[in-house]
């Protein structure tokens, strides 16, 4: 087996590998939803169940574009791939960041606001 062959084998696996985590992802945050909707107050189990869907989909996204990555610059090195491949990650990134923020509610490289009753550092 020739060595491209084992590179793009590896990038299929991991973009395989991404799909299986956005699909699990999806399953087990629905079968915790389901099991938390009613005892929970009104809108916590909602916003528990987008941030667990949204945090999948996103780690997911990030294993499709390594999975992209190594197969177009390893496999396929041709300037048109390379710019398809820059035209899907840029796609990808941003639908992560606008995930990140429909999720966190702060953009990515903004910092986490303290938690409520923590001690303040000067």
């Amino acid at each position: 087996m020739e060595f491209t062959q084992v590179i793009s084998i590896a990038g299929y696996a991991i973009e395989a590998v991404g799909v299986l985590v956005v699909v699990a992802g999806s399953c087990i945050s629905s079968c915790a939803f389901l099991r938390s909707y009613r005892t929970l107050p009104e809108g916590v189990a909602y916003k528990s169940y987008r941030r667990q869907l949204g945090r999948s989909i996103i780690l997911g996204l990030e294993f499709l574009i390594a999975g992209d990555i190594i197969r177009t610059v390893v496999v396929a090195d041709t300037f048109e791939n390379v710019a398809i491949l820059g035209l899907i990650i840029l796609i990808r990134t941003f639908l992560s960041v606008t995930l990140h923020l429909e999720i966190e509610g702060r953009w990515p490289w903004q910092p986490e606001p303290p938690a409520a009753g923590a001690p303040q550092r000067d």
